[in-house]
Parts: structure tokens; C-alpha cells; sequence
């Protein structure tokens, strides 16, 4: 009997190994910003509406628990992913651009960054699709501000007077605003790659002033 049950135990505790290693798990406590940005690769993929608990625990390899320990609801979640969305585009855009001097190669530069990124652009055709979110609104004013106001500063320093380099400005917004709304929402055929970069090529020697 005592074999009976050592033998018992010890297929047991075999199972519970295998199953452990079967069954991969995450190293370390998720933070907040795992959560969000797991959020923001949900929105890339599905929109504002699909960011929910339990498929981003799925997709995490985590318990319910885990999203509990570091946000009260969902909506807290989706505050922080697009708090998120908002610091990293400034930061990676705006702050490695100040580096160039020249306003003229400051601006080339911010449309090739712009034309090879891909992920923030389809968070923000997700988020230009869910305005009557109330979270959503505030951020896509502050950063539509933000990249306007950059960009007629910008203008300015090459020499333009204030309506021109505000209009040029407005001009370069509404054609990257346009040209995602072509691409993400419309659906329009994908650009072969050389015909792309010559588009971007037009796009800034029409844009940039000599």
C-alpha cells in the first residue's frame, strides 16, 4: 500500500513537472507599462474597442490578477496606453529631431522618420477612428497641436512668414493624415517600394523650402 502510494506520488509529481514545462511562463512581475503597451499593440491590431482585460492576459501569459495589482479598471488601462503612446512619439520624433540644426534638413528628416514608421501610424488611424471615445479626444488634440505647432515653427525657421509656414504646415499635416487614411482605412493597393520612396522624395522637395 505505502509503495502503492509512493509510486502514486511520485506520477504525480512527474505530471505536475511536465505540465509546468509544458506551460511557459513570464519571468518577473508585469509593470504598468507592459500592460500598456500590450494595449497599444492590441489597438495597432484590433481598435480601442478590443483592449479589454482578459484577452491582454491571454496574450500576456498572465492571470486577471496581474492586471488588477497595477490598474483599477480598463479605462485606467486605456489611459495609460495612450498616455504612453503620446510620451514615446514625442520623445522618439520630436527629441531626436532637435539634434539637427537646420531646419530645412530638420524637416527631410522628420518625413523619412515618418514615412519608414509603421506601428504609431496605425495607432493613430485606430484612434482618429474612435473620436467619440472621451478618453481618446484630448489625446489626438494635444498631439494633432503638438505636430502643428512643430511644424510651423519649423517652417518658420527656413525663412517662411507666419500664414505661409502655418499654411505649409497645415498642408504637410492633412497630406499625412490623408495619405494614412488611403493606405489604413480605405484600403487603397500598397505602393511598391521604389514608387513609395519616390512618392516621399516629391512629397519633400514640394513641401521643404529650397
Amino acid at each position: 500500500m505505502a509503495r502503492s502510494a509512493s509510486k502514486a506520488a511520485a506520477t504525480r509529481t512527474t505530471a505536475d513537472a511536465e505540465a509546468t514545462a509544458a506551460k511557459p511562463e513570464r519571468s518577473g512581475r508585469l509593470s504598468a507599462d507592459d500592460w500598456a503597451q500590450a494595449a497599444l499593440e492590441l489597438i495597432a491590431e484590433q481598435g480601442v474597442a478590443a483592449v479589454a482585460v482578459e484577452p491582454l492576459a491571454r496574450r500576456l501569459g498572465v492571470t486577471k490578477g496581474s492586471f488588477y495589482w497595477h490598474f483599477p479598471s480598463r479605462e485606467a488601462l486605456l489611459q495609460a496606453a495612450l498616455e504612453r503612446w503620446e510620451t514615446v512619439e514625442q520623445q522618439a520624433v520630436f527629441g531626436t529631431l532637435e539634434r539637427v540644426p537646420d531646419p530645412r534638413e530638420r524637416l527631410r528628416s522628420l518625413f523619412q522618420m515618418v514615412a519608414h514608421e509603421y506601428q504609431s501610424h496605425v495607432i493613430y488611424s485606430a484612434l482618429l477612428k474612435a473620436l467619440d471615445h472621451p478618453a481618446v479626444q484630448p489625446v489626438i488634440d494635444r498631439v494633432s497641436k503638438r505636430r502643428l505647432d512643430y511644424l510651423t515653427a519649423s517652417f518658420r525657421q527656413t525663412g517662411l512668414g507666419r500664414e505661409d509656414a502655418l499654411h505649409r504646415a497645415r498642408l504637410t499635416y492633412a497630406a499625412y493624415v490623408g495619405f494614412l487614411q488611403l493606405n489604413l482605412q480605405l484600403h487603397q493597393a500598397r505602393m511598391p517600394q521604389e514608387e513609395f520612396e519616390a512618392y516621399v522624395e516629391h512629397l519633400t522637395a514640394t513641401l521643404v523650402p529650397a
